[in-house]
């Protein structure tokens, strides 16, 4: 339970909640999406701005378009257990808090810097 309320922090953190709901298409009907591995329902949304504002990119990134229940794009798998990963190291925190999130590493960035920038003379 404490590991959802997490993840559920996380996603809030990182989701501008208005901007998801002016720029997600709405989901016909109500119905469930597909191919949910890890995320529940609801979780769906919120953690799709996450990554968006954490990597920069639109969704076709990871999503096939016109089906994003597809497994067809490699880059969905490694999200998922990006996913995992940000859970378990959250998990390992006494206090309860998110301290990482996807854009602890990634800055905006798809692929995150390796080693940090060269230092400027007089810092």
């Amino acid at each position: 339970m404490l590991v959802h309320m997490r993840f559920l922090a996380t996603v809030v953190l990182l989701s501008g909640v208005a901007l998801i709901a002016q720029d997600a298409p709405k989901k016909a009907g109500g119905q469930p999406h597909k191919n949910l591995k890890i995320l529940k329902d609801e979780e769906v949304r919120p953690m799709m701005g996450a990554f968006r504002a954490a990597l920069g990119q639109q969704c076709t990134f990871c999503h096939v378009q016109g089906d994003f229940a597809s497994d067809d794009v490699p880059k969905k798998a490694i999200a998922r257990h990006m996913i995992e990963m940000v859970n378990h190291l959250n998990a390992g925190f006494p206090d309860g808090k998110v301290h990482i999130t996807c854009y602890t590493c990634h800055r905006g960035k798809t692929i995150p810097e390796m080693a940090p920038p060269p230092a400027t003379p007089g810092q």
